[in-house]
This record gives C-alpha cells, sequence and structure tokens, in this order.
C-alpha cells in the first residue's frame, strides 16, 4: 500500500522521471535522503518498476497513432500477443472485455505506414478481424 506521501513522489515522477532527489526533495518539502530512501522502498516493492522516455510533443506530432481493435481465435491469443509484443510500432496492447479480445495502439511515421501496419496486424495467424481509428488528437495525457 502506498502513502500519501508516497503518491505524491509518484506524480512528480510521473512528470518527470530524471528530476534530481534535490528537486523533489524541494518541491515535497523533505529531505533528499527522505526521498531516496522513499524511491528505493518503491522500487524494492515493485512499485516503480521502471523508468521511461516520454516523447516531446513536436516530435510526437509528426507521428500518426491509431487504436486497433483485434478479435483473435481463443488458442492462439498468446501467439498473437507474442507477435505484437515484437513490432516496434506497437505501444500498448490491452486485454479487454466485450466484442474484441485486445486493444492495441500503435504509432507510425505516415498514413501509409500506418495503412501497412494495420493490415500486418489483420494478416496475423489468429486474428479473425480487426477495427482500427485513427488518433486525432490528446486531449488528457498523464
Amino acid at each position: 500500500m502506498t502513502t500519501d506521501p508516497d503518491r505524491a513522489l509518484l506524480a512528480l515522477l510521473r512528470e518527470n522521471a530524471r528530476a534530481s532527489t534535490a528537486e523533489l526533495a524541494r518541491k515535497l518539502g523533505v529531505s533528499r535522503t527522505t526521498v531516496q530512501s522513499r524511491i528505493e522502498r518503491l522500487e524494492q516493492r515493485g512499485v516503480i518498476a521502471g523508468y521511461s522516455v516520454r516523447l516531446s510533443p513536436d516530435y510526437e506530432k509528426n507521428l500518426v497513432r491509431a487504436h486497433i481493435l483485434v478479435t483473435a481465435l481463443p488458442k492462439v491469443s498468446a501467439a498473437v500477443e507474442a507477435v505484437l509484443k515484437r513490432i516496434p510500432e506497437v505501444r500498448t496492447l490491452h486485454s479487454v472485455s466485450g466484442n474484441f479480445d485486445m486493444i492495441v495502439v500503435v504509432e507510425a511515421p505516415s498514413v501509409r505506414d500506418l495503412d501497412a501496419l494495420i493490415d500486418r496486424i489483420g494478416a496475423l495467424e489468429g486474428v479473425e478481424r480487426t477495427l482500427s481509428s485513427i488518433i486525432l488528437s490528446t486531449r488528457i495525457d498523464r
């Protein structure tokens, strides 16, 4: 279980995972040692699993992103997931309930590349059907 101070630290790290412990400590009103020990404890407990790169809006504005809803045959669903993991344009993969089994969020440098990617995913062994929606804009990204 995380505490309020843990959640405040996590919120700051989500904004900038490269922030120094001194900067985090200043914003939280605690010592650097306290911040460092909280981060270490959160890492050890598996709350913080790693750190990643967040791309700038200037770079991302040139990418075409889409949600691809996928229906897969139940017996090969794990194999479809394994193939999707190896496709670098796949940003996230969600297992969902409802008419589709997965939501795949992808990004490509152009509409032509996105079209080819959607065809590639639709042609995977075990994929029964797909439905795609191009993301026009992102209004909230936390």
